[in-house]
This record gives C-alpha cells, structure tokens and sequence, in this order.
C-alpha cells in the first residue's frame, strides 16, 4: 500500500514537472530568438562607436572648401574603418546569440527524450472523460487506460492498465 501511494504522489507531480521544463525552455529559446532579432542587446561600447561615427561623418560634411578636402577625406576613411570595426562587434554577439540558441534547442530536445523515455509506461495527466469526449481514445493513444469516466493522457501506445 505505501509503494502504491508514492507512485501515486509521483504521478500526481508529473503533469506539473513537465510543464515547468517545457515552459522554462520555451521562454529562454523565446527571449533568445527574441534578442537575436531584435538586435537591442547593443553595448555601450556599440553606442559610443556609433556616436563616433556621427561625429566624425558630421565634421566631414563641414570641411566641403577645396582647401580641406585631404582632410574630409582622412575623417571619412576614419569613420569607414569604424563602421567595419562595429559592424565586426555586431556580428561576434550575434554569433554568441546563434550559439546560445543551438545550446538551448539541444537541450530542449534532449530533455523532451529523456522525459519521454522516463514517462513512456506512466500516465502523465488524469482528464475527465466529459471535457474530452470526441478525442478521449486520441489521447490516451488507444492503450484502454480509461478509470472511471476519466482518460489517462500517456506517451505509451502499448500502457496497460497501470492505474487500477
């Protein structure tokens, strides 16, 4: 009787472990992808090239007399190697965004196998029959688990009466 119950305080647990990976996964691929597109995780040191930039193309616009040209053109060089420098800064945090989101995706695939391996013979969710009319064999994968009006929602197509 005492095996029976820690089973049924497992089971009991179960939907509510499930749903908090899959959430905490969802949410770190979602901010990720969200950043990655976004491009708003811009540094300070991003913010000070671009206000450089704008500087230094600002002062080559008002040296426009033919006397300061070779100067006009040393600040427009300038402001061109510091846009190749930002544009290098942007794309080294833009790669670690696409690892970082290769990194949580893996894991998130692997978690879901490791959770259906470990879950396949146990059901993970308990349904009243009546909110799940049409789809109750659905879900409960034709494997006959149905206990009092109530489908078992399980990862196993083969579950055998595992609550009785």
């Amino acid at each position: 009787m005492g095996d029976e119950a820690i089973q049924e305080h497992q089971r009991s647990l179960a939907a509510p472990f499930i749903f908090m990976i899959v959430a905490t996964f969802q949410l770190a691929y979602y901010c990720l992808d969200n950043l990655k597109k976004n491009g708003s995780d811009s540094s300070e040191k991003e913010n000070m090239l671009r206000e450089e930039i704008k500087r230094i193309l600002k002062e080559a616009s008002l040296l426009s007399q033919p006397s300061t040209f070779a100067q006009a053109a040393k600040l427009k060089r300038l402001a061109i190697a510091k846009e190749k420098e930002l544009a290098k800064l942007q794309n080294l945090n833009r790669k670690d965004l696409v690892l970082y989101l290769k990194i949580v995706l893996i894991g998130k695939y692997l978690t879901y196998g490791m959770l259906l391996i470990w879950f396949w013979r146990i059901p993970v969710a308990i349904i009243s029959q009546q909110l799940v009319q049409p789809f109750a064999m659905l879900l409960s994968w034709k494997s006959g688990a149905v206990r009092e009006n109530d489908t078992m929602a399980s990862w196993d197509n083969s579950m055998v009466n595992s609550v009785s």
